[in-house]
């Protein structure tokens, strides 16, 4: 009997498809078209058992595919610009591009072994000239339509990475990437009017049927859709009234101050002559501006002088503060700050001895606000302290529409809908990105390049030994000519957000070559991808600029109408973690490290290799190599990534397992919306049964055909069973849910007794069911068993449904009422027969003990109760 080598059949099964091309994708009009696409990667440079999975997920699906008859599109690209490749310039010399591209290779090298079944003819780079210079025609064309703009903003600025961050890429008011304390600065930005399309980006939710539903939610809430009251309070001092805008107007009559934002016009205005006021926006600027980096700092105001009158009560004065936890672009810029009923208002109020003045209470057990705001939701009834419009005893919401009702008929207010959603800046001050293809010029002003000058190209002869944006320092790229009137002008150094690049990639797939973005002929064909798969992480940034961009390609007739919605079906996939298991014999460690991992000062401990779970033991003074007094140290399981150096190598559990094994255990242990820890045990246990399988495959071709067998039926109706479970499993993304029962198939197999012919039948239909998840394994059974061509583009076996129907029944025997036995009869069979058979049970003898039973009760195909 022949030997279980992985790497030899797997590496001869890749040269097949690969040779026979049948994961090269061609537009065809006799089958069903399927795109699925998973998240294309940042080439890092290796690729670890997050990225197996996440790809394994999507290799299934599209072998499933091709077996069931679609014509399947299945890509690979690499979202390859960024600033980690400029971080690697600096810090080992040499150039972005370089670095980028190399990475890619080996990446592109780790990849291949897992036999995915990727179209790679159509792989492309964001880095690539062919690819960003398409993009810098989107740009154009989305310029000329409106969707792009430029103004000056208040923008979030990273001082480590020297470049402005989306808000979205503020993280805890720290750069997405740096970790850096973002600070508040005023550029001229380029800005996506994403905002236009809220609406239809918030209505357009429902539709996603096929999206998790807390992916949609979490669009909802960052569009953040809302009806408020929008009026401007008089100043005392007759200059030009301040606009606010409120959800909760409701509140007005507990108004004690006006906020304005550091960056609002009265508050610049006043900075002209004021230094305390120069001095507190600058104080101010140190803080992002994101909501969650303006919430979590420490709230700071300074009382202007102003002061405004109240629009219900114009006898009563309010004074006017700057504050920095207001933002110019949310709202209008300014609010009223009611204390009694918003913790913000209340805690700044106590800091600056503000009054705090109650609106409405509880009915039941009202108190007077002391250091806790009372925030009434808008549902429950309250009792209205200033009922100026009638109203007593009301819900919020019915004190909201009251108020704006009352605003309205007396001509200082109007209710208006306002939405969250910020317009997306994309102005980045970064080298390595997409250029954006316009020019500044003196007499012109701002100037579209031509289309026929497309890509404008980075140049390659830049340094990095200064902080900032090389190309602000490169005459010979940046000084050009005017295209519209010839004279010197100055490019436009900024590049794109980088996640302009990955908006689109999508599209692009279906025709990378094209001379234009995309071709109809071949978005009207693959659009829209059926089943995309990535991180939830991913639910705002990129899928909702995707969506964003999607209607804007339509808008600029580079995407057919039914592609405004781009991702047909979404699935969030969980990441892979492992445990840190290391000695202490090596390198020492840092304070840092000792702190992180939890080793104490007095152990001298010292770091170095990493284990195995199975190599360590816990003792009652901590954690210990098995069979010695050397200690070890554990940190917790984690998603798998360099910074937390727990990265398990796919290189290395291919070549000593085979990337069956790899793709195997991965979608086998854990749902696939769930976490799965990787673990050396379980990666050697996938392998011991692949090569079960292989060896029952041997032996099966090994048996004597005309050897008479037993139990063909039954082996027969397990097969039908397992085609009937495991293509629900496959089609409902329950991939460990058909491996367990690929499991009781294998184990059923191993046991079944029956004639080769059938034993032959079912460990072929074994290998197409195996196929999607183990395409290598299954190959080489398909081949050994006499089957036709190649298994991948094998037609999926059908269940015949006549046999997914047992004839057979399993009835429990209950004895007083408590279960003793268990019967198997057909289903069919008579109440006396069931009777008879269950009254011989050794069970029910004991107990009647021989006397006979008082009554005897059978339920058909249910159970039978036996009263002794």
């Amino acid at each position: 009997m022949s030997r279980y080598s992985a790497s030899e059949i797997e590496a001869k099964w890749q040269e097949a498809w690969e040779k026979a091309g049948i994961f090269t994708a061609r537009q065809s009009g006799d089958r069903p078209k399927y795109y699925v696409l998973e998240m294309f990667p940042y080439p890092s440079g290796r690729i670890h058992m997050g990225h197996v999975r996440n790809y394994t997920m999507g290799d299934v699906i599209a072998r499933y595919k091709i077996a069931t008859g679609h014509n399947v599109l299945h890509p690979m690209g690499w979202d390859a610009f960024g600033m980690p490749a400029e971080n690697a310039a600096m810090a080992i010399g040499g150039h972005p591009k370089d670095w980028t591209y190399a990475n890619i290779a080996d990446m592109r090298g780790q990849m291949k072994p897992l036999g995915l079944s990727i179209d790679w003819s159509r792989e492309f780079a964001t880095c690539d000239p062919e690819y960003y210079g398409q993009q810098q025609a989107l740009f154009l064309d989305m310029l000329k339509a409106g969707l792009v703009y430029r103004k000056n903003a208040v923008v979030n600025w990273d001082p480590v990475d020297m470049t402005v961050l989306a808000n979205e890429q503020v993280e805890g008011g720290r750069g997405w990437r740096s970790g850096a304390l973002v600070e508040r600065r005023e550029l001229t930005q380029w800005f996506f009017n994403i905002s236009s399309m809220s609406e239809e980006l918030l209505s357009a939710l429902d539709g996603l049927e096929n999206w998790p539903a807390k992916v949609r939610l979490m669009q909802e809430n960052w569009i953040g859709k809302s009806r408020g009251l929008q009026f401007g309070f008089e100043r005392s001092d007759g200059a030009q009234a301040i606009d606010v805008y409120t959800t909760r107007p409701d509140t007005l009559m507990g108004a004690s101050f006006v906020g304005i934002s550091p960056d609002h016009p009265i508050a610049k205005a006043l900075a002209v002559d004021n230094p305390d006021v120069v001095a507190f926006i600058a104080e101010c600027n140190k803080v992002g501006t994101t909501e969650e980096a303006v919430e979590t700092a420490e709230k700071l105001g300074l009382d202007t002088g102003l002061t405004v009158k109240h629009p219900l009560n114009p006898d009563m004065e309010l004074p006017v503060w700057i504050a920095n936890f207001i933002l110019m672009d949310y709202g209008t810029g300014a609010i009223f700050g009611c204390p009694a009923h918003d913790q913000r208002d209340l805690d700044f109020c106590r800091k600056y001895d503000l009054p705090v003045i109650d609106t409405f209470v509880a009915l039941e057990d009202p108190k007077p606000v002391e250091n806790e705001a009372f925030v009434p939701p808008k549902t429950d009834r309250v009792q209205w302290i200033d009922h100026f419009a009638g109203l007593d005893i009301a819900t919020g919401q019915e004190a909201i529409d009251t108020t704006i009702a009352y605003a309205e008929k007396a001509g200082w207010g109007t209710g208006v809908t306002k939405f969250r959603l910020r317009d997306w800046g994309l102005s980045r001050q970064r080298y390595w990105g997409c250029p954006i293809p316009v020019v500044h010029c003196d007499d012109c002003g701002v100037v579209p390049e031509k289309k026929e000058n497309l890509p404008v190209r980075l140049p390659d002869d830049v340094t990095f030994d200064k902080p900032g944006n090389p190309l602000d320092r490169h005459p010979t790229w940046r000084d050009v000519t005017c295209p519209s009137c010839g004279k010197p002008a100055r490019r436009e150094t900024d590049t794109m957000d980088t996640f302009v690049d990955s908006s689109w990639y999508f599209a692009r797939f279906t025709a990378p070559h094209a001379d234009t973005p995309t071709d109809m002929d071949a978005a009207s064909y693959w659009m829209n991808v059926d089943q995309y798969i990535g991180g939830v992480e991913h639910a705002i940034l990129h899928r909702l600029y995707s969506r964003f961009f999607a209607r804007a390609m339509n808008i600029t007739g580079h995407l057919p109408a039914k592609a405004i919605e781009p991702f047909e079906a979404l699935f969030t996939q969980g990441m892979v973690t492992h445990a840190i298991y290391s000695t202490f014999d090596g390198e020492e460690f840092s304070a840092k490290e000792r702190k992180e991992l939890g080793v104490p000062d007095n152990w001298g401990a010292y770091k170095a290799e990493y284990l195995f779970p199975e190599q360590v033991e816990q003792r009652e003074d901590g954690y210990f190599i098995k069979g010695t007094n050397r200690r070890a140290v554990v940190t917790p399981s984690a998603k798998m990534s360099k910074s937390k150096k727990n990265v398990v190598d796919p290189v290395s559990i291919i070549s000593a397992y085979g990337a069956d094994t790899a793709r195997w255990f991965v979608l086998s242990d854990s749902p696939p919306e769930r976490d799965v820890e990787w673990t050396a045990s379980g990666a050697e246990a996938a392998f011991k049964h692949l090569n079960r399988v292989w060896l029952m495959s041997e032996r099966i071709a090994e048996m004597d055909p005309d050897a008479k067998g037993q139990g063909d039926e039954e082996l027969l109706r397990a097969m039908h069973k397992a085609i009937h479970d495991v293509t629900q499993g496959v089609e409902s993304f329950g991939f460990n849910a058909a491996i367990a029962k690929l499991y009781a198939f294998t184990n059923l197999l191993g046991k079944s007794k029956a004639s080769k012919a059938t034993q032959q039948n079912a460990i072929r239909t074994l290998a197409q069911l195996m196929a999607p998840v183990v395409p290598h394994l299954a190959e080489d059974i398909w081949a050994r068993q006499g089957g036709e061509g190649l298994i991948a583009t094998a037609p999926w076996p059908q269940a015949d449904e006549s046999l997914l129907i047992d004839d057979n029944v399993t009835m429990p025997i209950q004895i007083n009422g408590k279960r003793r036995a268990e019967i198997s009869v057909p289903r069919e069979m008579e109440r006396a027969e069931v009777e008879k058979i269950a009254l011989k049970v050794d069970a029910v003898q004991k107990a009647l003990n021989g006397g006979v039973p008082k009554k005897v009760i059978v339920v058909p195909g249910r159970i039978v109760n036996v009263v002794v």
